[in-house]
């Protein structure tokens, strides 16, 4: 009953993220709505005090027109572009998660090769921090051009900006457990696998599930950008696109893409909490037992 509870209050206590995310929409919104009041384009019923450009139906369209562009058919005659934007989420969530594997696998790859190889950190960690120097829109194209417009081209793209932070906080937290628990586990003989799975690995989880959180928002980042050059109309990016062009005739429809590509990042970033609480919900369980 004991670790039941332990389970059930991690799971509520990783929940209250997109509560919270829930609130800081609405408050935005309400923000949003009293810019538009004060400096926002006159109507029949109001004449705002002020005129801001930035506050202009073009610029910043109501959130009830946005909210209603949902319903609306995406193109003439076309299914509504709710329908639309959840197919289109759900194809660049399965190429961000893609990414995410790649980069998450390779990330603690290089960091268990690192803390076992002075030698390799020194010459490699400055090339792997000069890596995320060069703007991942300059890298996108000449990885479509290697790998061809595709899944595997854009889940690369996305990987790219997902390895760095694991390899990162997985190298400082392979070396952060207690050196006396190193010094037992060589007192005992232990093979450096053994100390890697034993010790390393549980001391590194906190630090991993940190990283795992940045990499999951970036994953879906790279892979919205991915789309663009690669020529993928299925997913966000293509859509972000698309609207753009047409953004003078229907402006709330870019800002739907928007929302919800914010929406898959921040869904993302939420699954991974969930799955950190439960892990580290399961640890002190078996501590407790």
């Amino acid at each position: 009953m004991r670790v039941s509870s332990i389970y059930t209050f991690a799971v509520l206590r990783a929940a209250r993220g997109p509560l919270s995310f829930l609130v800081l929409a609405s408050a935005l919104a309400l923000v949003w709505e009293v810019v538009k009041l004060l400096g926002g384009e006159q109507t029949d019923a109001w004449t705002p005090p002020f005129r801001w450009k930035i506050a202009s139906d073009l610029n910043m369209p109501h959130v009830w027109d946005i909210a209603a562009a949902f319903a609306e058919p995406a193109q003439r005659n076309g299914p509504p572009l709710g329908l639309v934007l959840v197919d289109a989420a759900i194809f660049t969530f399965r190429e961000a998660f893609g990414g995410f594997v790649i980069g998450a696998v390779l990330g603690l790859a290089l960091a268990i090769v690192f803390v076992h190889s002075g030698i390799l950190e020194r010459a490699l960690v400055p090339y792997v921090v000069a890596s995320q120097t060069v703007p991942i829109i300059a890298i996108a194209p000449v990885v479509v051009i290697w790998l061809q417009a595709g899944w595997l081209s854009v889940a690369v793209i996305s990987a790219y900006l997902t390895f760095f932070p694991v390899t990162i906080a997985g190298l400082r937290g392979l070396r952060s457990p207690d050196p006396r628990a190193l010094e037992l586990m060589r007192s005992y003989a232990a093979s450096p696998r053994d100390v890697l799975v034993k010790v390393r690995m549980p001391a590194a989880a906190p630090y991993l599930f940190a990283a795992l959180k940045v990499a999951a928002t970036a994953s879906v980042v790279g892979a919205i950008i991915g789309e663009l050059p690669s020529g993928i109309r299925d997913g966000l990016g293509g859509a972000i696109l698309n609207f753009n062009q047409y953004y003078i005739s229907g402006p709330p429809k870019l800002w739907a893409a928007i929302i919800v590509a914010a929406v898959v990042g921040i869904g993302f970033f939420a699954i991974v909490r969930v799955a950190e609480a439960i892990f580290l919900a399961g640890r002190l369980g078996r501590v407790e037992t």
